[in-house]
């Protein structure tokens, strides 16, 4: 079987040369740094299997193209798959599945972004930009006193909580899906308006679908404490951006922390440090001094890499003896 990797990143070369190694002898694999697009489509004639990463956007135009091409397998080398449309993949007969990885490097993310958010650093260090040193408008929160909502308790999601649970704070969770470990470890299960209306910091980990979409929007912010932290590090369109932009505008949010952004695709993980960005919304909301913005590196990290690109060209062979777990 012959494997097309795309968007192959000089960060995991040494992962990829070691997951190549382990590949059964009747598989061969080709890697180049691109994306895959309309642009070089034609290029996968002649290989059964493709991986991908989240920068490679497959409409449904795309997958049937692949599918006439002669591609039965898909891999996405990382947890989302809304860059993917899996009913055309379904309907042309191409195997689909996504790659999971530890779930501690996302985690710790959200947690620093929860106390770098609560004490205020962005600010902070601002200020020693310009040898300001004063303490006024710097008062913290501390995490212990408060209560946080965790919606979305899958893998990442448990592991927001086994970290927050060493902070002391009350901690609700809301999944569609009660975790039966959390709930024999005394973590509170609520309705998403109860969490909502109860937790001074909300944390979403949630998969970007139909019904999760804008989840955190005006009548949500609405009913929300006054000072709410709300802290993303999933999927940017989880939450409405006009509502957040109104909630900071308004002081209803206390502070707002997103590792992830509505229509971040072509700006984060680019250089375009000359370039003219055409996303009012991020540009708006990067300027308050209580908004923190990164750009999307929770996931960033050697543990992570190595796993997504190993995991990624392993799952090509799993899906093809029909053992992929994480097949979609």
């Amino acid at each position: 079987m012959k494997i097309k990797l795309f968007e192959l990143r000089g960060d995991e070369k040494q992962a990829y040369e070691r997951a190549v190694a382990a590949l059964p002898e009747s598989y061969a694999i080709d890697a180049i740094p691109d994306i895959l697009s309309a642009d070089n489509i034609e290029s996968v004639a002649g290989y059964e299997a493709v991986v991908i990463n989240n920068k490679s956007i497959l409409p449904a135009e795309l997958i049937t193209r692949m599918g006439e091409l002669g591609v039965k397998l898909l891999s996405s080398r990382c947890i989302g798959y809304n860059h993917i449309d899996i009913d055309a993949a379904h309907r042309m007969g191409i195997h689909v599945c996504n790659t999971t990885y530890p779930p501690y490097g996302v985690a710790e993310f959200a947690v620093m972004l929860m106390l770098m958010s609560l004490r205020k650093c962005k600010p902070a260090l601002w200020r020693q930009h310009v040898n300001d040193y004063s303490l006024e408008g710097l008062l913290g929160r501390e995490l212990r006193t408060l209560t946080v909502g965790v919606m979305g308790t899958g893998r990442i999601g448990r592991a927001v909580i086994d970290n927050l649970s060493g902070f002391g704070c009350k901690i609700l969770a809301y999944d569609p899906f009660p975790n039966a470990d959390l709930i024999s470890r005394g973590i509170s299960y609520v309705d998403v308006n109860a969490l909502i209306e109860q937790s001074d910091l909300i944390t979403v980990h949630m998969p970007l679908m139909d019904s999760t979409r804008n989840i955190i929007d005006a009548k949500a912010i609405s009913k929300m404490r006054d000072g709410v932290v709300l802290i993303n590090v999933s999927r940017g369109e989880l939450m409405n951006t006009d509502a957040l932009i109104d909630g900071i505008e308004r002081e209803k949010i206390g502070a707002l922390a997103m590792d992830v952004f509505e229509d971040e695709a072509g700006i984060y993980h680019e250089n375009r440090m000359n370039d003219i960005l055409v996303n009012r919304k991020m540009a708006y909301l990067r300027q308050f001094p209580n908004v923190l913005l990164t750009n999307h590196i929770a996931f960033y990290t050697d543990v992570d890499v190595d796993s997504m690109i190993e995991q990624g060209i392993a799952n090509i062979v799993a899906m093809d003896r029909g053992v992929c777990a994480t097949e979609l």
